[in-house]
C-alpha cells in the first residue's frame, strides 16, 4: 500500500494547516478514522483537510484543538485556511470538483470551465469584469486552468456534459479563440476522456431551462449523493445528500434525452 501523499506546507495557508493537522494526529498515533469519529466525519474527510483539498471550518478547528491538545492553533489559523482562490460564489463547488469521482454538467451559455482553453477563459473573464486589471484576470484564468487539470487523469473524474446549442453558436473572443475552444472539446471527446452531448434549439422547452446544472458523485460515503445546482443569481449552492428524487437529479435524465446525439 502506498504511503500518505507528501504535503508541501509552503504552498498555501491551507496546506500549512493541513500539514500541521496530520503532524498533530500522527504524534498521538491516531488514524484518520480515529480523528474523524468524534466529529461524525469519515477518515477520508480528515484526509482531504490534511491535503488542503477541503477548507477548514471553525467548528472543526475548535474540535481539533480540543482533541489534539494544540492550544488554539487551528482556531487561530482557521481564517487563513478558509480562504479560497476561487470567487466566494463558486469556492465550495470548485473544491467539491477536486474530490468528485463523476461530474455531470448542463451548460446553457458557455463551455464548462473544466473544458475551457486559456484564450476562451480570458475572453469570458474580460466580459464578466470589463474594468478588472490584467493581474486580476491572470489570477482568474490561472485558477480556472488549474481546475481543468483534473482531466489530466486518464479516467477520474468521469465528465459528462450537455452543451446547449447556444454554447456552440455564441462566439466568445474572436473566431480563432472560439475555434480553438471547440477543437479542444472535440479533442477530449476523440480521446474518450469526456462524454459530451448537444441540446439543440429545436428540442424546445426542456427540464433544465431554469439554469445550469451540475451533479457530482463521490467515493466518500459521506458525500455519495451530493449535488450542486446553479441558481438564477449565478451562485453555486452545495446541497449535501440530495436523493434520486431531487429536482437536479430528475432534470438530468429528461434533458439528456432531448439531445441531438444519442445517449452513449
Amino acid at each position: 500500500m502506498p504511503g500518505p501523499k507528501e504535503l508541501d506546507p509552503s504552498s498555501s495557508p491551507r496546506a500549512m494547516v493541513g500539514s500541521e493537522l496530520r503532524h498533530a494526529r500522527e504524534s498521538l498515533k491516531m488514524t484518520q478514522p480515529d480523528l474523524g469519529a468524534p466529529l461524525f466525519v469519515s477518515g477520508s474527510f480528515i484526509g482531504q483537510l490534511e491535503l488542503g483539498t477541503r477548507r477548514m471550518q471553525m467548528e472543526y478547528a475548535i474540535k481539533f484543538d480540543e482533541i489534539l491538545g494544540t492550544d488554539g492553533f487551528f482556531v487561530r489559523n482557521c481564517a487563513a485556511a478558509m480562504k479560497s482562490k476561487y470567487p466566494d460564489h463558486f469556492a465550495d463547488a470548485a473544491e467539491a470538483e477536486a474530490i468528485a469521482t463523476a461530474i455531470k454538467e448542463y451548460a446553457p451559455q458557455l463551455i464548462p470551465g473544466l473544458l475551457q482553453t486559456e484564450a476562451y477563459a480570458r475572453a469570458v473573464f474580460h466580459a464578466y469584469q470589463p474594468t478588472a486589471t490584467e493581474d486580476v484576470i491572470d489570477q482568474l484564468v490561472e485558477a480556472r486552468l488549474e481546475r481543468a487539470n483534473l482531466l489530466s487523469d486518464p479516467t477520474t473524474p468521469l465528465f459528462w456534459g450537455i452543451l446547449d446549442e447556444a454554447t456552440l453558436r455564441r462566439q466568445v473572443g474572436d473566431a480563432a479563440v472560439m475555434a480553438g475552444a471547440l477543437r479542444h472539446v472535440a479533442d477530449l471527446m476523440r480521446r474518450r476522456r469526456i462524454i459530451v452531448q448537444v441540446l439543440p434549439f429545436t428540442s424546445g422547452a426542456h427540464a433544465a431551462m431554469g439554469g445550469g446544472l451540475k451533479l457530482m458523485s463521490f467515493s466518500d460515503p459521506l458525500h455519495s449523493s451530493t449535488s450542486t445546482a446553479l441558481a438564477q443569481d449565478n451562485c453555486w449552492t452545495i446541497r449535501p445528500r440530495w436523493r434520486s428524487t431531487s429536482w437536479p437529479t430528475i432534470c438530468w435524465g429528461p434533458t439528456r434525452c432531448h439531445c441531438a446525439n444519442p445517449c452513449p
